[in-house]
């Protein structure tokens, strides 16, 4: 990987996409932390935060959500009182994309402001 996933920024997808092959996801797993999980159907990748309450979970949400309006590429979140699942994938490749972990990453860079 000749540059490294936080000095990316996500590329537009207008279809036509080639999703990665679970090789490829594999060694980019390598570069963001190790909470995220491939799934293994190789369609997204997901990780799982806890919180001390509500307000810190709500700070990481809206955090979550301007970053990912910044690189234009949105994840699928759900969150309650104490905990949040952020999942991404790209729907144009129907599967992985570069994108997914420069957010990834961005997320890694993110919690630990929270």
């Amino acid at each position: 990987m000749k540059k490294q996933l936080n000095h990316l920024k996500c590329e537009p997808c207008s279809g036509g996409v080639a999703a990665m092959t679970k090789n490829e996801a594999n060694e980019y797993l390598q570069h963001v932390d190790e909470a995220w999980t491939l799934a293994e159907d190789v369609k997204y990748i997901e990780r799982s935060f806890k919180f001390k309450n509500f307000a810190k979970t709500m700070f990481f949400v809206n955090a979550l959500a301007h970053m990912a309006d910044q690189q234009g590429h949105h994840p699928d979140v759900t969150f309650g009182y104490n905990y949040c699942r952020v999942v991404f994938t790209t729907h144009e490749a129907g599967g992985l994309s570069i994108n997914d972990f420069i957010c990834a990453k961005q997320v890694d860079q993110l919690i630990s402001t929270v």
